[in-house]
């Protein structure tokens, strides 16, 4: 009726109970159909992150995979450079062991004596290795003394003095010495040096410097040609290629400011080169002179060709004499008896231990070097 107050509307879906209103079926079905999609969409986005972790899962394998064999591949590789350090260390000392077992039988006949004696007799079976020594010794402190100074001179013309058109030719043709074969060097210095140094070098060195009290010691005996400062004179032009590549090397590492400053202040180019490029090169240099010693020790065809081959103490730079490698070249075919065999593996020794002994000096040297240079920082 009009004018009366109405209830609250009733709800169709709603089931009135005392005062508590229920959902009916039908709005059950209701809120059934409205969750159904939401909990897809939740399982569907489940799904994708389920998906991403396995992938997750099998890109990590195959990573760990891949840094396994990486793994291995390094460690394979440490064994290998290692198997090469160490089979160098295992070739020295064999060659070593090698040479003691060779030479024992030598070195309990003769001791000591056999460093001091001069006797070279295989008939008699009496050995020594005095002059062989002196010869090695004195033939390449010849070479050092024409050599280094040369090949000095050599590298600082190329690097401070020479024009660029020139540079190159020069240096091509230093190059080419050092390819020639020693035994090239040995056949040119019989053949042509050696008769040069007899009719035109040594009579004048004879004439000028034998009648001088000490020096003219070293300058007495017939114009040969051949003999331990022929040897010396071939060695030197042999090193002078090592030795001034090296040189000229390690003169055009130093940095052009230092030399541009030097400059700039008034030094001269010997200064500059002396208080400058040698100071900080002095490592260098060392090194090459050492390469340059350690050819002339070693050398054999050039300077069995040239020296003379006569076991014969002398103290004239012109007579003949004979060194450790020449001996070894020239009478190891011929060696009959264990002991003569024995003697010459027992040079072989001795050279061995001279170019260790040279190296080891060389090196201590550089560390002293480098000590004082620690010092003045």
């Amino acid at each position: 009726m009009e004018g009366q107050p109405q209830g609250p509307k009733r709800r169709p879906d709603l089931e009135v109970s005392g005062e508590v209103a229920f959902p009916t079926m039908s709005s059950r079905s209701s809120v059934e159909s409205l969750r159904l999609p939401q909990q897809e969409a939740e399982a569907g986005a489940r799904e994708p992150a389920r998906g991403g972790s396995a992938a997750a899962a099998i890109g990590a394998g195959a990573a760990g995979q891949i840094g396994a064999r990486l793994r291995r591949q390094d460690v394979a590789f440490r064994l290998v450079t290692q198997s090469f350090a160490f089979g160098v260390l295992l070739l020295l000392a064999g060659i070593i062991v090698s040479l003691v077992v060779g030479s024992w039988p030598s070195i309990t006949r003769f001791g000591a004596g056999f460093f001091f004696s001069s006797e070279w007799n295989p008939v008699t079976e009496e050995f020594g290795a005095l002059v062989p020594i002196i010869g090695t010794l004195v033939t390449s402190i010849i070479a050092l003394a024409i050599g280094v100074p040369v090949s000095f001179g050599i590298a600082l013309f190329l690097t401070e003095l020479s024009p660029p058109w020139l540079r190159r030719p020069i240096g091509v043709a230093i190059e080419l010495l050092a390819a020639i074969p020693s035994i090239i060097y040995g056949m040119w210095g019989l053949f042509v040096f050696a008769p040069l140094l007899a009719d035109h070098v040594q009579p004048v060195l004879i004439k000028v410097l034998g009648p001088i009290p000490v020096i003219g010691a070293l300058f007495q005996g017939p114009p040969m040609g051949i003999g331990v400062l022929t040897a010396g004179i071939i060695l030197a032009i042999m090193v002078i290629p090592f030795i001034s590549a090296v040189m000229r090397d390690v003169f055009d590492v130093v940095p052009a400011v230092l030399k541009e400053s030097a400059y700039a202040v008034g030094s001269t180019t010997w200064e500059v080169v002396w208080n400058i490029v040698l100071p900080y090169t002095k490592v260098g240099v060392i090194g090459g002179i050492m390469l340059g010693l350690g050819r002339a020790l070693g050398e054999t065809m050039a300077v069995t060709f040239v020296i003379g081959n006569a076991h014969h103490l002398s103290t004239s730079l012109l007579a003949p004499g004979n060194s450790i490698a020449s001996a070894l070249a020239n009478e190891f075919t011929e060696a009959v008896g264990d002991l003569y065999f024995s003697a010459l593996i027992q040079l072989g020794l001795i050279l061995f231990v001279i170019t260790f002994i040279v190296l080891s000096l060389s090196k201590l040297l550089l560390m002293r070097l480098a000590r004082q240079e620690g010092r003045q920082t």
